[in-house]
Protein backbone atom coordinates (compact mmCIF):
# COMPACT_ATOMS: atom_id res chain seq x y z
CA UNK A 1 0.00 0.00 0.00
CA UNK A 2 1.36 3.43 -0.94
CA UNK A 3 2.17 5.72 1.95
CA UNK A 4 -0.67 8.07 2.83
CA UNK A 5 -0.06 11.73 1.99
CA UNK A 6 -0.14 14.41 4.70
CA UNK A 7 -3.41 15.76 3.33
CA UNK A 8 -4.99 12.31 3.37
CA UNK A 9 -3.84 11.73 6.96
CA UNK A 10 -5.27 15.06 8.07
CA UNK A 11 -8.60 14.28 6.40
CA UNK A 12 -8.66 10.79 7.92
CA UNK A 13 -7.94 12.15 11.39
CA UNK A 14 -10.58 14.87 10.99
CA UNK A 15 -13.19 12.27 10.09
CA UNK A 16 -12.01 10.06 12.97
CA UNK A 17 -12.38 12.91 15.46
CA UNK A 18 -15.90 13.71 14.28
CA UNK A 19 -16.86 10.05 14.48
CA UNK A 20 -15.44 9.59 18.00
CA UNK A 21 -17.08 12.82 19.17
CA UNK A 22 -20.45 11.48 18.06
CA UNK A 23 -19.95 8.19 19.91
CA UNK A 24 -18.70 10.02 22.99
CA UNK A 25 -21.68 12.38 23.12
CA UNK A 26 -24.42 9.91 22.26
CA UNK A 27 -23.17 6.76 24.03
CA UNK A 28 -20.32 7.37 26.46
CA UNK A 29 -21.40 10.60 28.17
CA UNK A 30 -24.71 9.06 29.22
CA UNK A 31 -22.88 6.35 31.16
CA UNK A 32 -20.05 8.38 32.71
CA UNK A 33 -21.69 9.21 36.05
CA UNK A 34 -23.08 5.69 36.43
CA UNK A 35 -19.68 4.12 35.71
CA UNK A 36 -18.03 6.34 38.31
CA UNK A 37 -20.71 5.75 40.94
CA UNK A 38 -20.74 1.98 40.47
CA UNK A 39 -16.96 1.68 40.38
CA UNK A 40 -17.37 -1.35 38.12
CA UNK A 41 -15.69 -2.13 34.82
CA UNK A 42 -18.00 -1.02 31.97
CA UNK A 43 -18.19 -4.09 29.77
CA UNK A 44 -20.76 -2.41 27.55
CA UNK A 45 -18.23 0.31 26.73
CA UNK A 46 -15.55 -2.31 26.01
CA UNK A 47 -17.83 -3.99 23.49
CA UNK A 48 -18.82 -0.65 21.95
CA UNK A 49 -15.18 0.38 21.53
CA UNK A 50 -14.29 -2.99 20.03
CA UNK A 51 -17.10 -2.68 17.49
CA UNK A 52 -15.99 0.84 16.59
CA UNK A 53 -12.40 -0.32 16.09
CA UNK A 54 -10.95 1.80 18.90
CA UNK A 55 -9.32 -1.25 20.48
CA UNK A 56 -7.60 -2.02 17.18
CA UNK A 57 -6.60 1.52 16.32
CA UNK A 58 -2.89 0.78 15.91
CA UNK A 59 -3.22 -2.66 14.36
CA UNK A 60 -2.61 -2.82 10.63
CA UNK A 61 -5.53 -3.50 8.31
CA UNK A 62 -4.00 -6.89 7.58
CA UNK A 63 -4.67 -7.86 11.19
CA UNK A 64 -8.17 -6.40 11.22
CA UNK A 65 -7.15 -3.03 12.64
CA UNK A 66 -7.64 0.64 11.78
CA UNK A 67 -4.02 1.05 10.61
CA UNK A 68 -3.91 4.17 12.76
CA UNK A 69 -0.96 6.06 14.20
CA UNK A 70 -0.15 7.82 17.47
CA UNK A 71 -2.13 10.87 16.37
CA UNK A 72 -5.22 8.74 15.81
CA UNK A 73 -4.65 7.09 19.19
CA UNK A 74 -4.47 10.51 20.85
CA UNK A 75 -7.66 11.67 19.13
CA UNK A 76 -9.59 8.70 20.46
CA UNK A 77 -8.10 9.12 23.95
CA UNK A 78 -8.98 12.82 24.03
CA UNK A 79 -12.52 12.61 22.73
CA UNK A 80 -13.56 9.66 24.91
CA UNK A 81 -11.94 11.28 27.98
CA UNK A 82 -14.00 14.42 27.29
CA UNK A 83 -17.04 12.31 28.16
CA UNK A 84 -15.62 9.72 30.58
CA UNK A 85 -12.11 9.33 31.97
CA UNK A 86 -12.57 5.70 33.00
CA UNK A 87 -13.70 4.66 29.53
CA UNK A 88 -10.77 6.47 27.94
CA UNK A 89 -8.35 4.72 30.28
CA UNK A 90 -9.64 1.32 29.18
CA UNK A 91 -8.60 2.11 25.59
CA UNK A 92 -5.28 3.60 26.68
CA UNK A 93 -4.24 0.66 28.85
CA UNK A 94 -5.28 -1.82 26.17
CA UNK A 95 -3.32 -0.09 23.42
CA UNK A 96 -0.24 0.33 25.62
CA UNK A 97 -0.44 -3.39 26.38
CA UNK A 98 -0.19 -4.12 22.66
CA UNK A 99 2.66 -1.70 21.91
CA UNK A 100 5.55 -4.03 22.86
CA UNK A 101 4.14 -6.56 20.41
CA UNK A 102 3.82 -3.87 17.74
CA UNK A 103 7.46 -2.86 18.11
CA UNK A 104 9.25 -6.13 18.80
CA UNK A 105 6.87 -9.03 18.16
CA UNK A 106 7.39 -11.64 15.46
CA UNK A 107 4.89 -12.03 12.66
CA UNK A 108 3.73 -15.29 14.22
CA UNK A 109 3.15 -13.56 17.56
CA UNK A 110 1.29 -10.67 15.97
CA UNK A 111 -0.92 -12.98 13.97
CA UNK A 112 -1.72 -15.10 17.03
CA UNK A 113 -2.46 -12.32 19.51
CA UNK A 114 -3.82 -9.63 17.20
CA UNK A 115 -6.40 -12.11 15.94
CA UNK A 116 -7.71 -12.43 19.49
CA UNK A 117 -8.03 -8.66 19.70
CA UNK A 118 -9.65 -8.09 16.32
CA UNK A 119 -11.93 -11.12 16.20
CA UNK A 120 -12.54 -12.05 19.83
CA UNK A 121 -12.38 -8.49 21.24
CA UNK A 122 -9.72 -9.55 23.74
CA UNK A 123 -8.45 -6.78 26.01
CA UNK A 124 -4.77 -6.22 26.80
CA UNK A 125 -2.85 -4.76 29.74
CA UNK A 126 0.69 -3.54 30.47
CA UNK A 127 2.37 -4.94 33.60
CA UNK A 128 5.60 -3.22 34.61
CA UNK A 129 5.11 -1.77 38.12
CA UNK A 130 5.77 -3.85 41.23
CA UNK A 131 5.38 -3.11 44.96
CA UNK A 132 9.11 -2.37 45.19
CA UNK A 133 9.58 -1.08 41.63
CA UNK A 134 7.54 2.02 40.90
CA UNK A 135 9.49 5.05 39.69
CA UNK A 136 12.61 2.86 39.91
CA UNK A 137 11.20 0.54 37.28
CA UNK A 138 14.50 -1.30 36.76
CA UNK A 139 14.29 -2.85 40.26
CA UNK A 140 12.07 -5.72 39.16
CA UNK A 141 11.78 -8.75 41.42
CA UNK A 142 9.44 -10.83 39.26
CA UNK A 143 11.60 -13.53 37.70
CA UNK A 144 11.40 -15.79 34.67
CA UNK A 145 13.46 -18.99 34.47
CA UNK A 146 13.55 -21.16 31.34
CA UNK A 147 12.77 -24.82 31.95
CA UNK A 148 12.33 -26.83 28.80
CA UNK A 149 9.69 -25.26 26.58
CA UNK A 150 8.37 -22.90 29.27
CA UNK A 151 9.48 -19.96 31.34
CA UNK A 152 8.39 -20.16 34.96
CA UNK A 153 7.34 -16.73 36.23
CA UNK A 154 7.31 -15.87 39.93
CA UNK A 155 6.47 -12.55 41.54
CA UNK A 156 3.81 -9.86 41.77
CA UNK A 157 2.77 -6.93 39.60
CA UNK A 158 0.64 -4.10 40.98
CA UNK A 159 -1.46 -1.21 39.67
CA UNK A 160 -2.21 -3.12 36.47
CA UNK A 161 -4.88 -1.17 34.57
CA UNK A 162 -7.40 -3.52 32.93
CA UNK A 163 -5.91 -6.09 35.31
CA UNK A 164 -9.02 -8.16 35.96
CA UNK A 165 -10.65 -7.48 32.60
CA UNK A 166 -7.76 -8.23 30.24
CA UNK A 167 -7.12 -11.46 28.36
CA UNK A 168 -3.52 -10.62 27.39
CA UNK A 169 -0.75 -9.09 29.50
CA UNK A 170 2.65 -7.79 28.44
CA UNK A 171 4.64 -8.62 31.56
CA UNK A 172 8.13 -7.28 32.29
CA UNK A 173 10.35 -9.52 34.40
CA UNK A 174 14.00 -10.13 35.14
CA UNK A 175 15.63 -13.11 33.48
CA UNK A 176 19.00 -12.17 34.95
CA UNK A 177 18.43 -11.00 38.54
CA UNK A 178 20.80 -8.33 39.76
CA UNK A 179 21.57 -6.92 36.31
CA UNK A 180 18.79 -4.31 36.45
CA UNK A 181 18.06 -2.93 32.95
CA UNK A 182 20.29 -5.49 31.21
CA UNK A 183 18.37 -8.38 32.73
CA UNK A 184 14.81 -7.32 31.89
CA UNK A 185 12.72 -9.29 29.41
CA UNK A 186 9.07 -9.07 28.37
CA UNK A 187 6.49 -11.79 27.75
CA UNK A 188 2.97 -11.94 26.42
CA UNK A 189 1.06 -13.79 29.12
CA UNK A 190 -2.45 -15.09 28.55
CA UNK A 191 -5.07 -14.88 31.28
CA UNK A 192 -5.68 -18.63 31.27
CA UNK A 193 -2.00 -19.32 32.08
CA UNK A 194 -1.57 -21.88 34.86
CA UNK A 195 -0.01 -20.23 37.92
CA UNK A 196 -1.40 -16.74 37.20
CA UNK A 197 -3.82 -15.29 39.76
CA UNK A 198 -5.62 -11.96 39.52
CA UNK A 199 -5.31 -10.01 42.78
CA UNK A 200 -7.87 -7.81 44.48
CA UNK A 201 -9.46 -4.92 42.65
CA UNK A 202 -8.22 -1.59 43.97
CA UNK A 203 -10.67 1.09 45.14
CA UNK A 204 -9.47 4.39 43.71
CA UNK A 205 -10.02 8.13 44.09
CA UNK A 206 -10.80 8.58 40.40
CA UNK A 207 -11.05 6.57 37.18
CA UNK A 208 -13.30 4.37 39.28
CA UNK A 209 -14.66 2.39 36.34
CA UNK A 210 -11.16 1.33 35.39
CA UNK A 211 -10.11 -2.13 36.59
CA UNK A 212 -6.87 -1.93 38.60
CA UNK A 213 -5.47 -5.12 40.16
CA UNK A 214 -2.37 -7.07 41.10
CA UNK A 215 -1.11 -9.98 39.02
CA UNK A 216 0.39 -12.82 41.05
CA UNK A 217 2.71 -15.35 39.42
CA UNK A 218 3.46 -18.66 41.14
CA UNK A 219 5.45 -20.86 38.79
CA UNK A 220 3.26 -19.51 35.97
CA UNK A 221 4.05 -21.53 32.86
CA UNK A 222 4.57 -19.23 29.88
CA UNK A 223 5.59 -20.82 26.55
CA UNK A 224 9.04 -19.72 25.44
CA UNK A 225 7.57 -18.56 22.12
CA UNK A 226 5.74 -15.84 24.10
CA UNK A 227 9.01 -14.01 24.76
CA UNK A 228 8.78 -10.66 22.93
CA UNK A 229 12.09 -9.69 21.40
CA UNK A 230 15.13 -11.25 23.01
CA UNK A 231 16.14 -12.00 26.57
CA UNK A 232 17.52 -8.85 28.15
CA UNK A 233 15.82 -6.61 25.57
CA UNK A 234 12.80 -5.74 27.69
CA UNK A 235 14.04 -2.45 29.13
CA UNK A 236 14.43 -0.83 25.73
CA UNK A 237 10.97 -2.07 24.74
CA UNK A 238 9.47 -0.66 27.95
CA UNK A 239 11.08 2.75 27.45
CA UNK A 240 10.00 2.95 23.81
CA UNK A 241 6.47 1.95 24.82
CA UNK A 242 6.32 4.74 27.39
CA UNK A 243 7.61 7.27 24.87
CA UNK A 244 4.85 6.24 22.48
CA UNK A 245 2.09 6.22 25.10
CA UNK A 246 2.83 9.40 27.05
CA UNK A 247 1.32 11.77 24.46
CA UNK A 248 -1.90 9.73 24.68
CA UNK A 249 -1.95 10.27 28.45
CA UNK A 250 -1.55 13.96 27.68
CA UNK A 251 -4.44 13.70 25.21
CA UNK A 252 -6.57 12.05 27.88
CA UNK A 253 -5.77 14.91 30.25
CA UNK A 254 -6.67 17.43 27.53
CA UNK A 255 -10.02 15.72 27.01
CA UNK A 256 -10.86 15.76 30.73
CA UNK A 257 -9.86 19.43 31.03
CA UNK A 258 -11.80 20.47 27.92
CA UNK A 259 -14.88 18.73 29.28
CA UNK A 260 -14.52 20.70 32.51
CA UNK A 261 -14.12 24.01 30.67
CA UNK A 262 -17.15 23.45 28.47
CA UNK A 263 -19.32 22.53 31.44
CA UNK A 264 -18.17 25.60 33.37
CA UNK A 265 -18.73 27.89 30.41
CA UNK A 266 -22.33 26.74 30.24
CA UNK A 267 -22.77 27.08 34.00
CA UNK A 268 -21.24 30.56 34.35
CA UNK A 269 -23.33 31.97 31.50
CA UNK A 270 -26.52 30.84 33.27
CA UNK A 271 -25.77 31.22 36.97
CA UNK A 272 -26.75 34.64 38.34
CA UNK A 273 -25.23 36.20 41.47
CA UNK A 274 -25.35 39.83 42.65
CA UNK A 275 -27.75 40.60 39.81
CA UNK A 276 -25.54 39.43 36.94
CA UNK A 277 -24.25 36.28 35.32
CA UNK A 278 -21.07 34.81 36.77
CA UNK A 279 -19.47 35.07 33.34
CA UNK A 280 -19.84 38.86 33.48
CA UNK A 281 -17.45 39.16 36.43
CA UNK A 282 -13.92 40.00 35.29
CA UNK A 283 -12.38 37.72 37.90
CA UNK A 284 -14.32 34.77 36.48
CA UNK A 285 -13.37 35.77 32.93
CA UNK A 286 -9.68 35.76 33.87
CA UNK A 287 -10.03 32.28 35.35
CA UNK A 288 -11.76 31.02 32.20
CA UNK A 289 -9.07 32.57 30.01
CA UNK A 290 -6.29 30.93 31.99
CA UNK A 291 -8.06 27.57 31.82
CA UNK A 292 -8.48 27.83 28.06
CA UNK A 293 -4.85 28.85 27.48
CA UNK A 294 -3.57 25.90 29.48
CA UNK A 295 -5.67 23.43 27.53
CA UNK A 296 -4.75 24.85 24.13
CA UNK A 297 -1.04 24.83 25.01
CA UNK A 298 -1.39 21.24 26.23
CA UNK A 299 -3.14 20.18 23.04
CA UNK A 300 -0.40 21.73 20.92
CA UNK A 301 2.34 19.87 22.82
CA UNK A 302 0.46 16.58 22.66
CA UNK A 303 -0.08 16.62 18.93
CA UNK A 304 3.40 17.91 18.16
CA UNK A 305 4.83 14.92 20.04
CA UNK A 306 2.38 12.59 18.30
CA UNK A 307 3.35 13.95 14.88
CA UNK A 308 7.04 13.27 15.52
CA UNK A 309 6.29 9.78 16.79
CA UNK A 310 4.27 9.09 13.66
CA UNK A 311 7.49 9.38 11.67
CA UNK A 312 7.99 5.80 12.88
CA UNK A 313 11.11 6.63 14.87
CA UNK A 314 10.77 3.60 17.12
CA UNK A 315 14.51 3.06 17.49
CA UNK A 316 15.45 4.51 20.85
CA UNK A 317 18.64 6.22 19.63
CA UNK A 318 16.75 8.04 16.88
CA UNK A 319 14.01 9.03 19.30
CA UNK A 320 16.58 10.60 21.60
CA UNK A 321 18.45 12.25 18.73
CA UNK A 322 15.44 14.27 17.60
CA UNK A 323 14.16 14.88 21.12
CA UNK A 324 11.00 12.80 20.97
CA UNK A 325 11.57 11.37 24.44
CA UNK A 326 11.82 14.92 25.80
CA UNK A 327 8.75 16.13 23.92
CA UNK A 328 6.76 13.05 24.87
CA UNK A 329 7.56 13.66 28.55
CA UNK A 330 6.71 17.35 28.19
CA UNK A 331 3.34 16.57 26.62
CA UNK A 332 2.34 14.17 29.37
CA UNK A 333 3.66 16.32 32.21
CA UNK A 334 2.35 19.69 31.05
CA UNK A 335 -1.06 18.43 29.98
CA UNK A 336 -1.71 16.47 33.17
CA UNK A 337 -0.60 19.34 35.41
CA UNK A 338 -2.84 21.65 33.39
CA UNK A 339 -5.78 19.25 33.68
CA UNK A 340 -5.43 19.18 37.46
CA UNK A 341 -5.39 22.99 37.64
CA UNK A 342 -8.27 23.38 35.19
CA UNK A 343 -10.55 20.83 36.88
CA UNK A 344 -9.78 22.26 40.31
CA UNK A 345 -10.73 25.72 39.03
CA UNK A 346 -13.88 24.24 37.53
CA UNK A 347 -14.93 22.96 40.95
CA UNK A 348 -14.16 26.39 42.42
CA UNK A 349 -16.23 28.22 39.82
CA UNK A 350 -19.23 26.04 40.55
CA UNK A 351 -18.96 26.92 44.23
CA UNK A 352 -20.83 24.52 46.51
CA UNK A 353 -22.32 22.74 43.52
CA UNK A 354 -18.84 21.87 42.32
CA UNK A 355 -18.41 19.72 45.42
CA UNK A 356 -21.53 17.68 44.70
CA UNK A 357 -21.66 14.48 42.73
CA UNK A 358 -24.76 15.76 40.94
CA UNK A 359 -22.33 17.80 38.84
CA UNK A 360 -19.46 16.31 36.77
CA UNK A 361 -16.70 18.73 37.82
CA UNK A 362 -15.67 16.81 40.94
CA UNK A 363 -15.48 13.56 38.95
CA UNK A 364 -13.30 15.27 36.35
CA UNK A 365 -11.02 16.59 39.08
CA UNK A 366 -10.68 13.12 40.61
CA UNK A 367 -10.04 11.56 37.20
CA UNK A 368 -7.45 14.19 36.30
CA UNK A 369 -5.28 13.48 39.34
CA UNK A 370 -4.00 10.09 38.22
CA UNK A 371 -2.77 11.49 34.89
CA UNK A 372 -0.04 13.18 36.93
CA UNK A 373 0.98 9.83 38.40
CA UNK A 374 0.77 6.91 35.97
CA UNK A 375 3.01 6.28 32.96
CA UNK A 376 5.75 7.80 35.10
CA UNK A 377 4.97 10.45 37.71
CA UNK A 378 5.45 14.05 36.65
CA UNK A 379 8.56 14.26 38.80
CA UNK A 380 10.02 11.48 36.66
CA UNK A 381 8.92 13.33 33.50
CA UNK A 382 10.79 16.40 34.67
CA UNK A 383 13.88 14.27 35.26
CA UNK A 384 13.60 12.89 31.70
CA UNK A 385 13.24 16.41 30.28
CA UNK A 386 16.18 17.77 32.28
CA UNK A 387 18.40 14.80 31.39
CA UNK A 388 17.66 15.36 27.69
CA UNK A 389 18.43 19.09 27.94
CA UNK A 390 21.66 18.54 29.85
CA UNK A 391 22.82 15.79 27.52
CA UNK A 392 22.57 18.15 24.58
CA UNK A 393 24.22 20.97 26.53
Amino acid sequence: MAEMSLEMKEERNHLLRESVKKIASTKVAKRAAEIDAAGAFPWDMAELFAQQGYLSVMLSEGYGGMDGDITAFCIIAEEIAYACGSSSLMILAHSVGLMPLMMAGTEEQKKRFYERVAKDHALAAFALTEPEAGSDAASLNTTAVLEGDYYLLNGRKCFVTNGGAADLYTVFVTTRPGERTKGISVFMVEKETAGLTIGKREEKLGMRGSDTTDLIFENAMVPKENLIGKEGGGWEIAMMTLNLSRPAIGAQAVGIAQGAIDFVLDYTTKRVQFGQKLADFQGVQFMLADMAMQVEASRALVYKAATLLDQKVYERDRMSAIGVDKLSAMAKCFASDAAMRVTTDAVQLLGGYGYLRDYPAERMMRDAKVTQIFEGSNQIQRAVIARNLLRKA
